[in-house]
């Protein structure tokens, strides 16, 4: 695990003890069990679709808006602009996120039926039942930050609550444990459970925090063919989309490049436009 993740790790760790001082999993899981069931995420038949981001600080390109940011409205263009689901980052220390962004997020996005993902550095299955309990119907999972056993448990929470999740990998290990993980899975479905599992290539080095374009190309061979494949990071318009299609992803989670633009709605537009006549 990179430096980087190491100290995510650890402060995710340590937001969960605090947050069980405040709240036993016991009765954070009733809280998320009482809560109305969240939409589903539905990728477009016509081949190709966007996870739009909010978040308002990135390590990388440093502030990208202002907690008194009219960001809800950012959030509604996206569900206008045709975003299959938004990611709200929640992670306080370095993305300037919060549980409360990814509740007002949820509350915004339900006239639309588009669900919220809670983008974070999760550790516990506690956190996945504050996304749950946030309103969220997906969760973020890094692959190389946690065990096989902690996945696990990650996964079976956000099957048993509906929850899709992201897999994120970095490499071809990433990759490697991410199938094994799947294989395991395989069958394992039970009657009102939800499985829906997506595979993600991020292309950020998380030593430089520098994209690196060629790892989509490089890991796209690699990626599980049963699985939609997301492209993560660089993708900045159209172009890098189409690209992106004919490598055979099949989504691509988009965040600076639409926080740093006026008209979110629009760019979403001409990505969807265009990705989804191209082809693959």
């Amino acid at each position: 695990m990179s430096g980087f993740l190491d100290e995510m790790a650890s402060l995710s760790a340590a937001r969960v003890a605090e947050a069980q001082t405040r709240e036993s999993f016991a009765l954070l899981e009733q809280r998320a069990r009482a809560m109305p069931p969240a939409a589903r995420l539905q990728l477009s038949p016509l081949g190709f679709d966007v996870i739009a981001e909010l978040k308002l600080r990135s390590p990388a390109a440093g502030q990208l808006g202002e907690p008194s940011d009219d960001w809800l409205k950012r959030v509604t263009a996206y569900a206008q602009g045709g975003a299959a689901a938004v990611s709200v980052l929640t992670e306080p220390a370095r993305f300037d996120g919060s549980l409360e962004h990814l509740r007002l997020a949820c509350a915004a996005l339900k006239p639309f039926d588009v669900p919220a993902m809670r983008k974070d550095f999760l550790v516990d299955p506690y956190q996945v039942l504050e996304a749950r309990a946030a309103g969220a119907g997906g969760v973020l999972v890094i692959v190389r930050m946690l065990s096989r056993t902690q996945m696990t448990q990650l996964l079976d929470v956000a099957a048993e609550f509906q929850l899709f999740v992201l897999l994120e990998a970095f490499d071809g290990a990433d990759l490697a444990a991410a199938r094994e993980l799947l294989a395991a899975r395989s069958g394992r479905r039970t009657a009102g459970s939800a499985d829906d599992i997506l595979v993600g290539i991020n292309s950020r080095d998380l030593q430089t925090l520098k994209v690196v374009p060629q790892r989509f190309e490089v890991l796209a061979p690699l990626l599980p063919g049963d699985r939609p494949a997301v492209a993560e990071s660089g993708v900045a318009g159209a172009a890098d989309a189409a690209r992106m299609m004919r490598l055979g992803y099949r989504v691509a989670l988009i965040g600076t490049a639409l926080m740093s633009c006026d008209n979110p709605a629009q760019l979403l537009g001409e990505i969807l436009a265009t990705t989804r006549t191209v082809k693959a």
